[in-house]
């Protein structure tokens, strides 16, 4: 990989995780705003989210400035959606407060970041560093 190569793959992954944020912040503060996104809305889940938007956004900047910290944000990211997951994946299972949406939504952001992660990680080790 060249390094202009590497450049585009590095802009692609901080690029990505910027728009993961603002359309993750959007969705929660319309629905924090009032909205009514047709199932039943966990409060805990929907702050924790609209929060993580705004991480993704600050790593999405950092990973672009800086991937070796771009890679430890998209991985703390990561575990810190894969710990949601479980925690929300438990109480669907067990008949909580949970709609089946928030499980899907939740499994699509582990496996965004755990992407992003990955492509950030494997773009480092080929000496791609911003």
């Amino acid at each position: 990989m060249t390094i202009l190569q590497g450049r585009k793959v590095v802009a692609a992954v901080a690029i990505a995780a910027v728009l993961f944020g603002v359309v993750t912040v959007i969705a929660g503060a319309r629905v924090l705003l009032g909205a009514d996104p047709g199932y039943v809305v966990y409060l805990p889940l929907l702050r924790f989210n609209s929060i993580m938007g705004v991480v993704y956004v600050a790593v999405g900047v950092i990973a672009w400035r800086n991937l070796r910290l771009g890679v430890y944000g998209a991985a703390a990211i990561c575990v810190l959606n894969l710990a949601a997951l479980g925690t929300v994946s438990y109480l669907y299972t067990s008949n909580g407060p949970i709609a089946s949406t928030s499980v899907q939504a939740m499994t699509l952001r582990t496996i965004v970041w755990l992407a992003l992660f990955l492509i950030a990680r494997r773009a480092l080790a080929r000496g791609t560093e911003g």
